[in-house]
């Protein structure tokens, strides 16, 4: 289940430069507290990307009322689009179709327009430029007014959103189509243009997140860019959940379909790996050009047990870790051996917790490389241009299991636990810790667009 390139990733004109990236284990939110009732029309539209994938409730938005039991939640339930207008459920309608993709970019428009005679008319939703028109549950009554005093978005406990979320707009007095946000370019591919309808309403909102800092105000994450000042307060998100992976600039990821036991954290790019032998790939492949990504390795259960490297595409489901493949699997171990094809041999210097590990892939020529805190440790393969590759982490020793933080060019703090370096590569794309080798690039969609 790896994407050569995930939904949403061709740019057009307008460029997005920022995601926020939320971390369901961090109970990261944005909140702001709202006086009176919204409108009877109302607009929601955003852009995800999911990471932990979760069959139960994903809050997006969750608008608490007033004690009369009206709420205003948009969230992703059982993997779809839904919204609620009631605390007792009766009015629910969500869409049939399923959001599973984890290495795709996801364009959620939903308009609400309770004055509407025809009830399917009161709550539309529309992915990627298209309605939904298969839904199920309920709408709500004519003339409904969902109350709005408390506004979290990304939280309600035990129902956290995990992923990234990039321009966020709310209307509030407004129902407008998807077409005020997006369009469709010539390859028939649905992509984001600037806003141009001018109505927020009273309540209405839009967050870039391009500010850093937590404070509710114009310079912190929270910051509405609407001109509304309608500013929300930060919990547990900081300067480091700011990424520059966006629907115009789509980075890989760790791949939450595509592993042997691992657990994942921080937009699919922490992952611990399984008390037992298993690999995961990452959400991008590499069919050719040159790419370099990074992994910190930061911590283990015991032992010294850091594997990383490529995996080829054809072995699927992943049942085993890179050095156990008999063919396909190419990786630098922590005792400073090589691995590939399933044979162990000498190679380089020996890492441990701490060391930041760079890898470097010559699709073109199958060249394999790896960095140990930017030293080069030389060319470890070459001629492996036989398959198709992914980036790859392993758990190598089974009883054991290690913390790995990648980074693919998107946010170079790995997490904060860094402090970011601002390397980028010659086409100016990525935040690395280290220099990027020359001629290479980050893994991401406009450089797979030209160089892949």
């Amino acid at each position: 289940m790896v994407s050569i390139l995930g939904a949403n990733s061709v740019s057009g004109g307008y460029e997005v430069s920022n995601s926020l990236r939320f971390n369901d284990d961090d109970d990261a939110r944005l909140t702001r507290s709202v006086s009176g009732n919204l409108s009877k029309a109302h607009t929601f539209a955003l852009w995800i990307k999911r990471a932990n994938l979760k069959a139960s409730g994903r809050h997006i938005l969750a608008a608490m009322g007033d004690g009369s039991g009206d709420i205003s939640w948009l969230e992703l339930n059982n993997d779809r689009i839904a919204m609620l207008f009631d605390g007792a459920g009766n009015y629910f309608p969500k869409t049939d179709a399923v959001l599973r993709d984890p290495s795709a970019w996801y364009h959620i428009v939903v308009t609400v327009d309770s004055a509407q005679g025809t009830a399917s008319n009161r709550c539309k939703f529309y992915l990627n430029g298209t309605q939904l028109t298969d839904t199920s549950g309920t709408n709500p009554p004519q003339d409904h007014q969902a109350a709005m005093d408390a506004c979290t978005i990304g939280y309600n406990s035990g129902d956290e959103f995990d992923g990234y979320m990039a321009e966020f707009h709310f209307l509030d007095g407004v129902a407008y189509d998807p077409t005020y946000f997006g369009e469709f370019n010539d390859n028939g591919v649905w992509i984001p243009k600037k806003y141009t309808g001018g109505n927020y309403g009273t309540n209405g909102f839009y967050f870039e997140f391009k500010q850093t800092g937590t404070s509710q105000n114009s310079s912190g994450i929270g910051a509405d860019t609407s001109g509304n000042d309608n500013h929300f307060a930060v919990t547990n998100l900081a300067a480091t959940d700011v990424t520059t992976d966006t629907p115009t600039n789509n980075y890989a990821t760790m791949n939450p379909l595509d592993h042997s036991g691992f657990t994942f954290s921080e937009g699919n790019l922490k992952v611990v790996t399984p008390s037992g032998d298993g690999s995961c790939r990452a959400t991008i492949a590499m069919p050719s050009g040159k790419w370099y990504w990074e992994v910190l390795y930061l911590a283990t259960t015991s032992g010294n047990i850091g594997e990383f490297g490529i995996l080829a595409t054809d072995s699927y489901p992943i049942t085993q870790s890179i050095n156990q493949f008999s063919s396909g699997g190419y990786s630098y171990l922590a005792d400073g051996n090589k691995s590939g094809d399933g044979s162990v041999s000498s190679y380089g210097a020996s890492y441990t917790t701490g060391d930041i590990i760079g890898v470097a892939f010559d699709a073109d020529n199958g060249i394999l490389a790896f960095y140990k805190n930017g030293s080069s440790q030389g060319n470890a393969f070459t001629g492996k241009t036989d398959k198709l590759y992914a980036p790859a982490i392993s758990d190598p020793n089974g009883g054991q299991a290690a913390t790995d933080v990648a980074n693919f060019g998107q946010e170079g703090s790995f997490a904060g636990n860094k402090t970011a370096q601002g390397n980028s590569d010659a086409n100016g794309y990525g935040d690395f810790y280290y220099s990027v080798p020359s001629g290479y690039y980050a893994l991401n969609t406009k450089n797979l667009a030209e160089f892949g």
